[in-house]
């Protein structure tokens, strides 16, 4: 069976303790255990790609992004993505997710050739299976924080109650407020509630931390690994704060588009341990 999440400071209410059992309960029927699947999700990949290139044409100058990825993200895990700026880590994670294409190269997501996909396909791949998080909210105005987190309950095929994600990063008492009346990591976490809210396979996160100060950004990462943890969501996270690392079950270390080393932790951190 899946494991019950432990209750920590991030999710101080019972409302929100009983939101968990309820989300991880129904995870139970939609995947099975993961001692039951032929395989667990650890020996199956999520996303899998072979000599990855990305090119930039800026009038007569070429930016190879990319320079021959071979990429392996097994299913299930939190993998970190680690290296200087313009290494081609945002580039990679834009591929994966659907938003940008590669020039060449091979990408699947489980059997899925990405590839092969028209824009119409890449689309219906994001909503079915995509999460993202962004270090900049995206938030809509205009509209509340449920509001905010319905645009995508709204369209997703087994969603979580808007009202219920928003309980679960500790914004229960927020949800009829604007961005405007939230603080920016408040605003961040609606944002965490927008992506978890959906269910889906994976998560894709630029840096959701970078704006956040180190109380806020440990909330955010524990909801992360409580998704991981509870859903079996495999997580893809960028940031520069090395300490976030030793959360992962794995760390892809990008250089100069392409990645240099790839680290398994055999002993992993929760959140609310790493050193900001």
């Amino acid at each position: 069976m899946l494991p019950k999440f432990d209750a920590d400071r991030s999710f101080p209410s019972d409302r929100a303790r009983l939101i968990l059992d309820k989300l991880f309960h129904r995870a139970d029927l939609r995947i099975g255990s993961r001692e039951a699947a032929e395989g667990n999700l650890d020996q199956q990949l999520a996303f899998s790609g072979r000599n990855l290139r990305k090119i930039y044409q800026t009038g007569e100058t070429e930016v190879h992004a990319l320079r021959g990825v071979d990429l392996a993200i097994p299913a299930g895990e939190i993998v970190v993505l680690l290296g200087p700026s313009g290494s081609g880590k945002s580039t990679l994670l834009n591929i994966i997710g659907g938003l940008d294409r590669a020039s060449s190269g091979a990408l699947s997501y489980r059997d899925m050739d990405l590839v092969a996909l028209d824009e119409g396909e890449l689309t219906r791949f994001r909503r079915a299976n995509i999460g993202f998080i962004f270090q900049f909210y995206n938030l809509i105005p205009s509209l509340t924080a449920e509001e905010n987190v319905r645009l995508v309950t709204d369209i997703a095929d087994d969603p979580m109650d808007a009202r219920e994600a928003l309980t679960l990063v500790g914004l229960a008492d927020r949800c009829e407020h604007y961005p405007a009346q939230l603080s920016g990591g408040e605003q961040q976490r609606v944002a965490v509630a927008r992506a978890v809210a959906k269910r889906p396979g994976v998560l894709l996160c630029d840096e959701p931390t970078g704006a956040l100060d180190s109380a806020t950004g440990v909330r955010v990462l524990e909801t992360l690994a409580a998704a991981n943890r509870g859903l079996g969501t495999t997580v893809v996270l960028i940031t520069h704060n090395a300490g976030i690392a030793a959360m992962a079950h794995r760390v892809l270390h990008f250089l100069d588009g392409r990645i240099e080393r790839v680290i398994e932790n055999a002993h992993r951190i929760a959140p609310g341990e790493i050193s900001w």
